[in-house]
């Protein structure tokens, strides 16, 4: 832990992943397009760190009710105490809810925060981005689309990068810039330099479908629902997830990711030609039809996905029961607990092997602040070195005779183990 909160964590914000030789990147005037969850909340904090934002959306009303979000957040504060009636006026006043593309002339930053669909991006992209000052830069805050082929409806790819925020914006401290085939040393110093304007620390990785932290979580509910699938109990799978260290089990986070967002993704991918990129996803794409489709279920604020709830709390659905849990099915806690784990330690590792990661600081950074990896391995890359990289390519092989060959030991690991290093 001390290795990656202090002295990583201090490498990455000091700024080890932004070009040395650019001048440090100011940002005045900020465009977001798309007023929604993740638009308001970008919006909120750029103005809290005094910078002029134009919140726009297809409609006033729209962007009216996403600045209404900063404004509550404020009333919160200052319920406690945190915040000034003066305070609160000078953020808002820097707010300026439109739906006029007008009113983006200028911005040397626009972030698009529309829904995960490439051909919507692609036409925000090609209308707004003649708004830009000279030298503008363009953000996506997309999740999973690579950022090389959204750049294809850029007139300048060099100035577009991709800047993922995390849900609920105002809390989360990590954002994950990602850099595209053609995405500039400026492009990414804008970005940082952003990100630490904001108070956010960044990490920085390369292009791919999910980039580092969307596609290594994918891999913790990926695995719950195989669990569910194969029989284990519900209930069991989650609080094993928490019992790992997890913040939430990996039910519980699908439910709250929504399984009707999962779904739109993976008719997505399948449309792009993508699907199943980074190893199948059968049982996945099964829950996930079972849940939506055929039960109207796609998650939490969609009428209730894995669990049902109300007013009390929540309670698992009587319907995945009937449908999947086996009594006679026996996997043992441990198991469980390591398969939920494992699997998001290889991804990493993956992600690492093959360049996506650009050091093992964002990988540990990331892992933490952005996917909620257990606090007591300081990281998914971390935890091999605690673990030793010798047990840990004998419990991978264990997994993979047993459950399958996703859990076989990325060959990183050798090539650490030969040469008598770790993962620092």
């Amino acid at each position: 832990m001390i290795t990656s909160f202090f002295f990583q964590l201090n490498k990455i914000n000091s700024g080890a992943s932004r070009p040395s030789h650019i001048e440090p990147q100011i940002t005045k005037k900020l465009g977001v397009l798309g007023a929604g969850m993740m638009g308001q909340g970008i919006a909120y904090v750029s103005a809290l760190a005094g910078i002029e934002v134009i919140l726009k959306d297809t409609s006033l009303e729209a962007a009216e009710k996403g600045k209404a979000y900063s404004s509550a957040l404020l009333d919160k504060g200052i319920a406690r105490g945190r915040v000034t009636e003066e305070k609160k006026a000078q953020v808002l006043a820097l707010i300026k809810p439109t739906a006029d593309d007008q009113d983006l002339q200028g911005c040397d930053l626009i972030i698009e925060a529309v829904f995960e669909n490439m051909a919507l991006k692609n036409k925000i992209t090609s209308a707004t981005e003649s708004y830009l000052c000279d030298g503008g830069i363009w953000g996506s805050n997309t999740s999973t689309l690579p950022i090389t082929q959204l750049a294809q409806a850029s007139r300048n790819p060099e100035n577009f990068i991709g800047v993922h925020f995390f849900s609920p914006v105002d809390k989360m401290p990590l954002v994950e810039i990602i850099c595209g085939e053609k995405t500039s040393d400026l492009a990414l110093a804008k970005a940082f330099d952003y990100a630490r304007q904001i108070k956010k620390t960044p990490i920085v990785v390369n292009d791919s479908l999910g980039f580092f932290t969307s596609r290594t979580f994918g891999t913790y509910f990926d695995e719950g629902a195989r669990l569910v699938v194969e029989g284990a109990h519900p209930i069991k799978i989650d609080n094993l997830g928490k019992a790992i260290g997890m913040p939430v089990g990996p039910l519980t986070v699908h439910d709250e990711v929504s399984q009707e967002l999962s779904r739109k993704a993976m008719e997505t991918w399948r449309d792009m030609g993508v699907a199943d990129t980074w190893g199948e996803q059968n049982a996945l794409r099964e829950i996930i039809d079972f849940l939506t489709v055929q039960n109207g279920r796609g998650g939490r604020h969609h009428k209730g996905g894995y669990f049902d709830y109300s007013d009390s709390g929540k309670t698992i659905w009587p319907g995945l029961l009937e449908k999947y849990y086996n009594s006679d099915v026996a996997i043992s806690d441990q198991d469980i607990k390591d398969r939920l784990l494992f699997r998001q330690v290889i991804e990493t590792l993956k992600c690492l092997e093959t360049g996506v990661l650009r050091s093992v600081a964002d990988g540990n950074i990331g892992s933490i602040m952005g996917i909620g990896a257990p606090v007591w391995t300081g990281g998914f890359l971390q935890f091999i070195n605690s673990y030793g990289l010798e047990k840990f390519q004998a419990r991978c092989a264990e997994l993979a005779q047993h459950f399958g060959e996703r859990f076989s030991c990325p060959a990183i690991v050798e090539t650490k183990l030969k040469a008598g290093e770790t993962f620092i």
